[in-house]
């Protein structure tokens, strides 16, 4: 409201009523996880390295360096402080649930070529593992709304990371930095 010079009252009066103002809020803050998440991916030719450039990104851009998502992930603050959502909005509750969906059946397919590319082992569950690093993410980002610890985070995506790397035959599949192209 402040940056915006808007009053409370002038807000609301541009919308005709809080479900919409609300959807416009997600809508602008999709366009901006996707800007901001998805940033330098097209340079990237492994699928290893896109995702970790999109944990780089979730946490040193998103989360930490986004002047505009202050608190953590919209989706994930949404999600957890609205219980009530899906009784008030269900539509908007699904459009978030989704949303979610989407983000893990990228991080499957990614892991599916990296599987396909020899960059991680045959035995790895790309299922199980994009469960695991969504999770992780939402996870990390709850916490990062409650204590703001840019080094908690630091920590937490960097273990995903780690894991992530862990999964290659061997480490020389993936050396230090494949992600930057």
């Amino acid at each position: 409201m402040e940056a915006s010079g808007a009053s409370k009252g002038g807000l609301y009066n541009h919308f005709r009523n809080k479900e919409e103002l609300f959807s416009a809020v997600l809508s602008e803050s999709r366009v901006i996880w996707r800007e901001v998440n998805l940033d330098g991916l097209d340079n990237i030719e492994s699928p290893m390295g896109k995702i970790i450039r999109i944990l780089e990104n979730y946490r040193d851009r998103y989360l930490v360096g986004s002047g505009d998502v202050p608190g953590g992930c919209i989706f994930v603050r949404v999600s957890v402080e609205s219980s009530d959502l899906g009784n008030q909005w269900p539509h908007l509750a699904r459009e978030i649930n989704e949303g979610f969906s989407r983000f893990k059946a990228m991080i499957r397919r990614l892991l599916d070529q990296a599987k396909t590319d020899g960059e991680i082992r045959d035995e790895i569950i790309t299922d199980e593992v994009a469960d695991m690093v969504f999770s992780s993410m939402m996870g990390a980002s709850v916490l990062y709304g409650m204590d703001r610890s840019a080094d908690n985070l630091k920590r937490n995506i960097t273990s995903v990371i780690d894991y992530i790397n862990g999964l290659a035959p061997d480490f020389s599949v993936l050396p230090a930095n494949a992600h930057l192209g």
